[in-house]
């Protein structure tokens, strides 16, 4: 999951002095404010997000870390719980004509509680966990049949193993979600999720269109112009078509119902056999013979 740059969160780049992020903090406070813009969501959102930020960048620990390990890695290793622990604004709010009792309790759905002395601090809101992302390949005939794969990955300092379920008909680009298996959440809430980001092998003999899967397949000159019968390659095995005469190099030959599964719907897409004409490369006397009185009977 990404997490929002904190010094972009208060209009400030990397490396911007303590007094430079404490007056950041305070033009922003005072602007999104909740005593300033009553109902209004959005404002309460910027609020929360100002307050997080300074939260990290006015402890010198944890903007050292901040800074060390980028917003990815700082979350990985601080809760929204660590990130507020000891944070308290009360007589910087006090300075700004602004009450604190109230707002923090109320924005960040927690009950204050003594700190470091009887300094004030506030409970964060339940907060989920991380989500993970991560790729998964699995093959041409995998993603048709359906399949299961064995995930190994690292939840909180911990190797974990999981087995996935991947449904018939998952193709490139797919996203499938593991529920609760991504990060622990903070202040009860709940795990994060596992986000699979799906490739599909190609295959030497079939190519996919969507659901469509296309084979190429080979006839002599004498049975395109004649018509004939034709053994194709399908993924359920062997299947035999008919080819009708006179039927025209790269024409597309539909077979209903054999290509891959619509992935959680029913049904399937087709399977197209593309006709391609074989040209010898070498002739005996006889066929030479044979194909030069063809040519004069316009053929």
């Amino acid at each position: 999951m990404a997490h929002k740059d904190y010094y972009q969160t208060l209009g400030l780049s990397k490396g911007a002095s303590p007094e430079e992020i404490k007056k950041a903090y305070r033009k922003l406070a005072v602007k999104f404010h909740p005593d300033k813009n009553p109902g209004d969501k959005s404002a309460e959102d910027r609020f929360k997000e100002i307050n997080e930020a300074y939260a990290v960048l006015s402890d010198p620990q944890k903007k050292t870390e901040y800074d060390q390990f980028g917003s990815t890695g700082f979350h990985q290793r601080f809760s929204q719980e660590d990130i507020f622990r000891g944070f308290n604004v009360d007589d910087l709010f006090k300075d700004m004509g602004f009450g604190t009792d109230d707002v923090f309790s109320r924005i960040f759905a927690g009950a204050r509680s003594a700190q470091q002395g009887g300094r004030g601090g506030f409970s964060p809101r339940r907060h989920k966990g991380e989500d993970f992302e991560m790729g998964l390949k699995v093959t041409f005939r995998d993603a048709y049949s359906g399949c299961e794969k064995r995930v190994a990955y690292t939840r909180d300092g911990k190797r974990e193993d999981l087995v996935v379920k991947v449904p018939p008909g998952v193709e490139t680009g797919a996203r499938l979600r593991i529920q609760g298996k991504g990060g622990e959440g903070s202040g009860g809430g709940p795990a994060g999720d596992i986000y699979l980001n799906i490739t599909v092998g190609s295959d030497p003999q079939f190519e996919r269109e969507g659901d469509d899967i296309v084979v190429d397949s080979q006839i002599r000159f004498t049975d395109a112009a004649l018509g004939s019968a034709l053994d194709v390659p399908t993924l359920e095995g062997t299947k035999r078509i008919k080819v009708p005469a006179g039927i025209q190099p790269g024409t597309k030959i539909r077979l209903k119902g054999l290509g891959f599964p619509h992935m959680g719907k029913s049904g399937k897409g087709d399977l197209y056999v593309r006709v391609g004409i074989h040209v010898p490369e070498t002739l005996s006397t006889d066929q030479k013979a044979l194909l030069e009185k063809l040519k004069s009977y316009g053929i």
